[in-house]
């Protein structure tokens, strides 16, 4: 019953933060919200087995992924703000969160090997919190969510290539899309 009222109200936070995507069905922040929360579902299903047997061969994994979770986000979200030249003056999608407000095309830093260090950041997160206890249910969920995942990085890369124009997709041929030189 708990798991019911926690998915709520993370769920309606996580509404509110997407509110102006939710209206823009063709959005990176539309694919997202629904990735968010197939995640959400997949915490709430394992968050009982985070901390049991903790040197089982799934909870190494687990733990693996989920602190490697925070490598690209942190390199991410840095280049973004530092590099990216984010502002809240810029036109198009008002969907975009504020570091995503960039101005400037980041190619260098972890955007020098991959297009999408954040959504991969949420790869690794949620594989991660597949394996604190692998399941068909878990395994559903994560398909879906890994499917969203993908969906949202092609739709930021149409957004992408609106506002950044040939850049963009000259960029596109030298990086992969989550996993320097293979994916």
């Amino acid at each position: 019953m708990w798991n019911w009222i926690v998915f709520s109200l993370l769920t309606l936070f996580l509404i509110y933060i997407s509110r102006a995507s939710l209206r823009a069905p063709r959005s990176h922040g539309f694919y997202r919200f629904f990735a968010w929360e197939f995640m959400l579902a997949l915490f709430l299903v394992n968050v009982k087995f985070w901390f049991q047997n903790p040197f089982a061969w799934n909870q190494l994994i687990a733990w693996t992924l989920l602190f490697a979770s925070l490598i690209p986000l942190a390199f991410g979200v840095s280049a973004l703000k530092s590099r990216g030249k984010p502002t809240a003056d810029r036109e198009g999608d008002p969907s975009l969160l504020a570091f995503e407000k960039t101005t400037q095309l980041v190619t260098s830093g972890v955007y020098k090997y991959i297009r999408h260090p954040l959504y991969s950041s949420l790869f690794l997160l949620t594989w991660g919190m597949f394996f604190k206890l692998p399941s068909i249910t878990g395994g559903t969920l994560t398909a879906v969510a890994t499917l969203f995942l993908v969906l949202t990085a092609k739709a930021d890369e149409a957004e992408c290539i609106q506002f950044f124009g040939p850049a963009y997709n000259d960029y596109m041929k030298k990086t992969k899309m989550f996993i320097p030189y293979l994916f």
